[in-house]
């Protein structure tokens, strides 16, 4: 497959590889729901989609958690991982690829592309010195140290000093082509906050980095020297590679670049930015390798203003979250209240606030309220409206016509909370236009032709945004679709992405009156704050 087929036809998207130096938080559940929606999104689209998420399971980090529970490493890698599976699982994200960087068919795929590099001759071996953070599992440097030699992101632990025969990259023999590629791609990292961060550190001049270490069991052998431990990220990186292998194919780069790559989408937190915006493109040059198209570094959460953590024990269990309120409650909170790329909070009275308001009277009273005049006054079917013989001017056509195209950009770009505050002003016209148009006025009036087209129209409203929320909140949006008689649901992407392609749902105007509609039913019940919130 040539790489213009590629991009057009297919989609590769990556979260982070999940550190499993413990059981998952919700920053790690944060940026898995927003790959999920741009999967799901994809699919809509028309597109061949590959979502890969996993774990990276190597480094001084998670030798030293094994060890403080008394397991060998791969025990504790084992016992961490299936956390990750079954939280995917709770939040409804439908994962094509899991990779773990202990498999054995990644060893063979680090030890290919470090044969290349080595090739390349942009590996050596020298003296490392330096302050090293084992959290971050990076070298820092002395500008970037808090007082008492605390890292900047982990600010609570003291860094180590380090002075070891390590092998290096040459990151610094790329620094023109990165800063020409930066140049030639303005849109490789993204937010714009994120690129000038990563310009900003390349201009300073790029440094070799270490990929080796010693007095470390815990990691692939170098493989010219097994003496040394291949560097937990130089091996990480390349599990994204390794997941795009087929489940029964060899394990070497030809293979595992035949279908997928380039990468369209790396989504990753700001903290390891520069591990995917510097090192990884300086890796893949020298192994003469194209680049990914995107990196997209997201914010930080917060809870109630204040930065989480176990010292803090103000930490946000998302098992917790999401047995109590349900997936599309917590999906719909966190992609549509922050706006992505940003730092973000999450406050639990908010919380209950905007879904209630949302999703429990904006959305699911319409559509009930709607679904209950429709069966007192046309028998319960559709009004057999022709979308022609609606206005163009009509508040809701009008909004109707153009929001597929402003919600397809807004997912594009990412702006997730843009796509849903669009959605959701034509939900809120479509409640203002009911109270304004009074079916039950005009059907007292004898007006039916009258009362039928503000039927349509709202219902056809309805029907628009629960379609374009689907990413979002699949759940909500299948049980909409089944209330006004199509039998889609959104959890299954092959078939709806067949039945309800997005260059059709995603315009005004489809309903029609040979639609069986089912029960009225509330499709988001009111959350009640229990008094312990």
């Amino acid at each position: 497959m040539n790489l213009v087929e590629k991009t057009e036809k297919t989609f590769a998207l990556t979260t982070p590889l999940y550190y499993v130096n413990d059981v998952p938080h919700i920053g790690s559940a944060y940026p898995t729901m927003a790959a999920d929606v741009v999967a799901r999104f994809q699919r809509l689209l028309g597109h061949q989609v590959l979502l890969i998420t996993g774990t990276d399971e190597h480094g001084q980090k998670i030798q030293r958690a094994a060890e403080s529970k008394g397991l060998p490493p791969q025990e504790f890698c084992d016992e961490i991982v299936p956390s990750f599976v079954s939280l995917w699982q709770l939040l409804n994200i439908q994962y094509d690829r899991f990779s773990r960087t202990t498999a054995t068919r990644h060893e063979a795929i680090v030890k290919e592309f470090f044969g290349r590099v080595w090739e390349a001759g942009d590996i050596y071996q020298g003296q490392q010195q330096g302050w090293y953070c084992v959290s971050c599992e990076e070298f820092k440097e002395e500008r970037e140290l808090l007082e008492g030699r605390r890292c900047p992101i982990h600010t609570n632990k003291e860094v180590e000093w380090r002075d070891e025969q390590n092998y290096f990259f040459s990151l610094s023999k790329y620094q023109t082509q990165l800063e020409e590629f930066y140049q030639s791609r303005p849109d490789f990292i993204q937010p714009e906050s994120r690129r000038n961060e990563v310009l900003s550190f390349v201009s300073q001049g790029l440094q070799d980095f270490s990929i080796s270490r010693v007095n470390l069991d815990w990691g692939f052998p170098v493989p010219v020297n097994p003496k040394h431990t291949l560097y937990v990220w130089f091996d990480a990186l390349l599990g994204y590679v390794t997941a795009l292998l087929e489940p029964d194919a060899e394990p070497t780069l030809t293979n595992a670049l035949e279908t997928w790559w380039p990468i369209n989408l790396h989504l990753i937190g700001k903290d390891i930015l520069r591990f995917h915006a510097v090192y990884w493109p300086a890796m893949l040059l020298s192994a003469g390798l194209p680049l990914p198209e995107r990196v997209f570094g997201h914010g930080f959460l917060t809870k109630d203003g204040q930065k989480m953590g176990k010292t803090m024990g103000n930490t946000l269990d998302p098992v917790d979250l999401v047995q109590r309120y349900g997936s599309d409650a917590v999906r719909y909170y966190f992609l549509k209240e922050i706006e992505f790329g940003k730092d973000g909070d999450f406050n639990e009275v908010r919380f209950i606030n905007v879904l209630n308001a949302d999703l429990a009277n904006d959305l699911g009273n319409l559509l009930n309220r709607t679904l209950n005049m429709v069966k007192k006054y046309c028998a319960g079917n559709v009004p057999s409206i022709a979308n022609e013989a609606i206005s163009d001017e009509n508040p809701l056509k009008a909004i109707g016509l153009r929001l597929g195209e402003q919600v397809r950009q807004a997912y594009g770009a990412l702006a997730f909370n843009q796509a849903c505050e669009a959605i959701l002003l034509l939900v809120q016209a479509s409640n203002k236009f009911i109270d304004e148009q009074a079916p039950w006025s005009l059907y007292k009036q004898g007006q039916q032709q009258a009362l039928e087209k503000v039927l349509y129209a709202v219902l056809e409203s309805v029907r628009l945004a629960a379609y374009l929320l689907s990413p979002i909140i699949p759940n909500i949006s299948s049980d909409i679709y089944q209330q006004l008689g199509f039998g889609i649901d959104f959890n299954d992407q092959i078939q709806s992405s067949i039945t309800a392609p997005f260059a059709i749902h995603a315009t005004w105007g489809i309903l029609s009156s040979k639609q069986q509609l089912g029960t009225p039913q509330p499709i988001f019940k009111r959350i009640e704050p229990t008094k312990n919130d």
